[in-house]
């Protein structure tokens, strides 16, 4: 018989990977601030932005020769013009195991036709970062949004490499340990950890990294909105809030909201503390059950922000619709919205447990996520 229904609902069922749920406290009074209708370029405009890059430098340890940068087009335009401008002085090591990682490898291989050895893992395993060459240039995510599976740390990347690290570390900043000496360029977009709104992008360039750009010219044509540098030197205005094309300021606005929460419950540490509380409930309601298990095939790359999930029972039949199936009972419950594993990745769930997602919704979810598998099997049997 299927299970009774839980009687409690999250008060949030947002799990969505992307955008995220907003801060716990947030509100629309909470923008009512917002630079509305002045200028990005005017003293207003300027303060804002430099007060989002300071304080993302603040929280996140990021140090001070660093350069910060607000970018267009989310972590996928500061990816891309990192790559557009920085690589080509020497090979490149391409490292993919999740859909983000596989689309670099394409902008890699057949749009800059580069020099490139290119390192592959199936969802739910991670590229042996030992065996890569820092030596030449190396392009990885650190945090597989759509397979659940994370770096297990940096001790692998020499201090002393002599080529650029370039990370994309969307589902990773604010949630889990970046260690900047062994990055060059990292990139995030403010609509995961933090919740913010999409389409900006956060640039983060270490001094080695400042210098190729200063010191190497790519073959191929930069369009203005990839140009980070000019008369050979870096355009400095980048990194204190001067944007190459116009930002949303509600959205820059939303940004420091989420800052300032972050900065008010004690910064990255308890963020990073919020989101392990809320994977670890999942880790637990998981190791309990035969029925459901991480995607991640080894607990030290497991995420604690896109947690994936798999069903494993036998009796189902078609995975991918099981899969769909039980995340639309969820979502017409009311109990878990947006969860369904991302569309290239193999069917199952994908749950969000970044920093602004409350312990105690993931708790109250849980349970219906149990009656839903048993609904979804009993309606399997029936048919």
């Amino acid at each position: 018989m299927t299970k009774t229904k839980p009687a409690k609902r999250p008060a949030n069922a947002r799990f969505s990977s992307g955008p995220c749920a907003k801060p716990p406290v947030f509100t629309l009074d909470s923008l009512s601030d917002a630079a509305l209708g002045r200028s990005h370029r005017a003293a207003v405009g300027k303060a804002k932005l430099k007060e989002a890059i300071d304080l993302t430098r603040e929280i996140l340890g990021v140090p001070e020769d660093y350069r910060i940068g607000i970018v267009p087009a989310s972590d996928t335009g500061a990816v891309e013009m990192a790559m557009w401008s920085l690589l080509g002085e020497r090979p490149v090591e391409m490292a993919a195991w999740e859909s983000f990682g596989a689309g670099w490898v394409t902008d890699a291989v057949k749009q800059l036709k580069l020099d490139a050895t290119v390192h592959t893992a199936d969802y739910g395993a991670i590229v042996d970062m030992a065996a890569l060459d820092y030596d030449k240039d190396v392009v990885f995510t650190w945090n597989g949004t759509t397979s659940g599976v994370r770096v297990a740390g940096g001790h692998v990347i020499p201090t002393d490499r002599a080529g650029l690290t370039i990370c994309d570390a969307t589902s990773a900043a604010f949630a889990q340990d970046l260690p900047w000496e062994k990055l060059d360029v990292t990139t995030f977009s403010w609509q995961k950890v933090m919740g913010g709104e999409a389409a900006h992008g956060m640039l983060i360039l270490s001094p080695r990294a400042v210098e190729r750009l200063e010191s190497y010219t790519p073959t191929w044509p930069l369009p203005k909105i990839f140009r980070l540098t000019k008369g050979g030197k870096l355009i400095e205005g980048i990194f204190v809030g001067e944007t190459i094309n116009t930002p949303s300021m509600l959205a820059v606005e939303d940004y420091l909201v989420a800052l300032k929460w972050a900065k008010s419950i004690g910064g990255l540490d308890a963020l990073r503390h919020r989101a392990d509380a809320n994977a670890r409930a999942i880790w637990n309601f998981c190791a309990s059950r035969d029925w459901i298990d991480n995607l991640a095939n080894d607990p030290a790359t497991r995420s604690n922000t896109s947690v994936c999930l798999k069903f494993t029972d036998s009796r189902i039949t078609d995975g991918a619709a099981f899969a769909k199936a039980v995340a639309k009972r969820l979502e017409a419950e009311g109990a878990a919205l947006d969860i369904g594993a991302y569309r290239d990745a193999p069917a199952g769930l994908r749950i969000w447990c970044g920093a602004t997602v409350e312990t105690s919704d993931i708790e109250a979810m849980l349970p219906w996520l149990e009656w839903a598998f048993e609904a979804e099997i009993a309606q399997q049997a029936a048919a």
